[in-house]
């Protein structure tokens, strides 16, 4: 057993490159989709909670008060294709397409390469199903940027059972 399996942090993959964070303040891999949260452009107080589901691209993209964007009608938004841009910054382009389940044809594939073969099968839009769960991690992770820097546990984050050192 490695030194990370037996402690009790989490590996962090460090981002393919540098991101900003000020258009897509979040971006995960999860649940069967890129999904994240992206600043609106045109109101400082509102946010999109967008996704792309792996395989069949069916898309979603909603306010955070579920008001539907009114940009993400039969094809992809502009808040998608900034979640599909930073996706490819922070987790690289071969990581997004292998999750999205992307063919790419041979070379070096980039943000607008994965939207373009996305967009070939002509993906459904979806309802907004994940919103509310993706906007809560979003404000989760939020919350932990707030505490002060500590080495004592956080009792929240002790969901693992204690387990006797091997004698």
């Amino acid at each position: 057993m490695s030194n990370w399996e037996r402690s009790s942090t989490a590996r962090v993959v460090p981002p393919a490159r540098p991101r900003k964070l000020a258009k897509v303040p979040f971006v995960e891999l999860a649940d069967g989709r890129l999904q994240g949260v992206v600043s609106s452009g045109s109101d400082i107080g509102r946010v999109y909670v967008s996704s792309v589901a792996a395989g069949s691209y069916a898309f979603a993209c909603s306010t955070n008060n579920n008001r539907p964007c009114g940009g993400a009608r039969g094809s992809f938004c502009n808040h998608i294709a900034a979640l599909v841009d930073q996706a490819v910054l922070q987790y690289g382009p071969e990581r997004v397409a292998r999750y999205l389940k992307i063919d790419l044809p041979d070379g070096e594939p980039d943000a607008s390469g994965l939207r373009q073969a996305m967009a070939l099968t002509r993906p459904a839009p979806d309802d907004a199903k994940a919103a509310a769960a993706v906007f809560s991690r979003f404000l989760r992770h939020l919350a932990y940027l707030e505490l002060a820097p500590v080495t004592t546990p956080l009792p929240e984050m002790q969901f693992f059972p204690p387990t006797r050192a091997a004698a």
